[in-house]
């Protein structure tokens, strides 16, 4: 697989990422909620830090965890290429791609979204505002959106430990970047060994 369609996967996953972060900034308050199934929502919030809303404590946390995601990019960066350099099987360049389009998403938010937004706080954004935007360079906040509650309810009294009590799955709100990353990942782990064909030749030498 060449470089060049490498790049027309991760253009594109990087296009609908920052419209679809785009038009929620631009039109949704922090909060706000829109149902479109029982069991899929539009749902905006807003991610400080790591996945599953962690974050890394102090002063300088955030920063630390931007100047990470840069760092992680290029190595990301540099394996896609050498992969395509050394002709890695397409399952693993185009895998390599989704997680270089995600994470290079996140990080745009993460960089710029802090200085080209308002606030979401009770408003909808203005983009490029006036009188700046809600932070710094590289204090951005990841916009996510993507809301699928399967199930919330009650949980039958005869299921152990937690009988009786509210259930809900699943409750973390995501982004397409974080479906690419997720999505690369599993082609990984499921075309494991088409991603990371084993040499023949060494395997032979192996034996004798």
């Amino acid at each position: 697989m060449s470089l060049k369609k490498a790049t027309f996967i991760i253009i594109l996953i990087l296009l609908i990422d920052q419209i679809s972060k785009i038009y929620i900034k631009t039109n949704f308050n922090l909060g706000e909620e829109i149902k479109v199934f029982d069991w899929f929502r539009i749902l905006f919030v807003e991610n400080e830090g790591m996945a599953w809303g962690a974050k890394i404590p102090g002063e300088y946390g955030k920063l630390l965890l931007t100047l990470f995601r840069l760092g992680a990019i290029v190595g990301i960066g540099y394996w896609l290429w050498d992969s395509v350099r050394n002709k890695g099987s397409r399952v693993l360049i185009v895998a390599i791609s989704f997680i270089f389009a995600g994470a290079l998403g996140n990080i745009i938010d993460s960089v710029f979204y802090g200085i080209i937004f308002e606030d979401s706080y009770g408003q909808v954004a203005a983009f490029l505002p006036e009188g700046g935007g809600y932070g710094t360079l590289f204090h951005g906040k990841v916009v996510d959106m993507l809301y699928f509650p399967l199930f919330e309810g009650m949980l039958p009294k005869w299921v152990p430990f937690w009988g009786g009590e509210y259930f809900s799955f699943f409750d973390p709100v995501f982004n397409i970047a974080d479906t690419a990353i997720s999505s690369g990942v599993v082609l990984l782990l499921l075309f494991n060994k088409k991603a990371f064909p084993k040499n023949e030749s060494s395997d032979s030498k192996t034996e004798i």
